[in-house]
């Protein structure tokens, strides 16, 4: 592969993943609640769901899930519905710093298991996903050369700029979070709590392109 065409894909991903999504939104709250250490599984789940995502467009699933209505409309309704109850628990939380970090050492769902499952779910789930890379990747895939390795290549790139940039979330939500202390945290976790449930509102009318 070419370093211009490599250059052009990190460029276009960062822009893309810097937009704040589902992913973003959660390494962002997961720094304001646990710090940024803390924070490492739910980034390494998303890293993960990129390699899930990736792989299944590179065997043909993200063309499977553009053909068929009754799959397609299956994963939307699956991740809408996990992205409406993550918002509303972030809707519902108090908040405040210093019991959030006590009751994520005493609760499962603050184990270092659950934070990276919660980011990994909401990727798989979103067939969103599945369509963009089945429309980005291939612009960058030389048919002439083996293909796997160039999606090896190009989701290795993905990946490492995706965890940059949610390393570089959670670290701002870990630095916010003094600043604001916990009134302020409170509105923080419920404002991504409000947005995330915007996004399970997008995904849920969205509609799969028909040709």
């Amino acid at each position: 592969m070419h370093l211009t065409t490599l250059l052009a894909f990190a460029a276009v991903s960062f822009i893309g993943i810097a937009t704040p999504g589902p992913t973003v939104l959660l390494a962002l709250t997961n720094g304001t609640r646990f710090g940024v250490r803390r924070a490492l599984p739910g980034m390494v789940g998303a890293v993960l769901s990129d390699a899930v995502l990736i792989s299944a467009v590179a065997v043909g699933l993200g063309a499977l899930l553009a053909a068929s209505e009754f799959w397609f409309s299956a994963l939307k309704w699956v991740g809408a519905a996990y992205l409406a109850f993550l918002g509303i628990m972030m809707l519902r939380s108090k908040g405040t710093i210093d019991g959030t970090l006590q009751a994520s050492a005493n609760q499962p769902r603050g184990t270092a298991f659950a934070i990276g499952m919660k980011s990994f779910m909401v990727a798989v789930t979103n067939p969103k996903g599945y369509l963009f890379f089945s429309a980005f990747l291939p612009q960058f895939i030389d048919p002439a050369a083996p293909q796997m390795q160039q999606y090896m290549i190009l989701g290795a790139i993905f990946a490492a700029l995706d965890f940059a940039i949610m390393f570089g979330y959670a670290a701002f939500g870990s630095q916010a979070v003094r600043v604001l202390k916990s009134e302020g945290a409170k509105w923080l976790e419920r404002a991504c709590g409000g947005a995330l449930l915007a996004l399970a509102g997008s995904l849920a009318l969205y509609r799969r392109a028909v040709n």
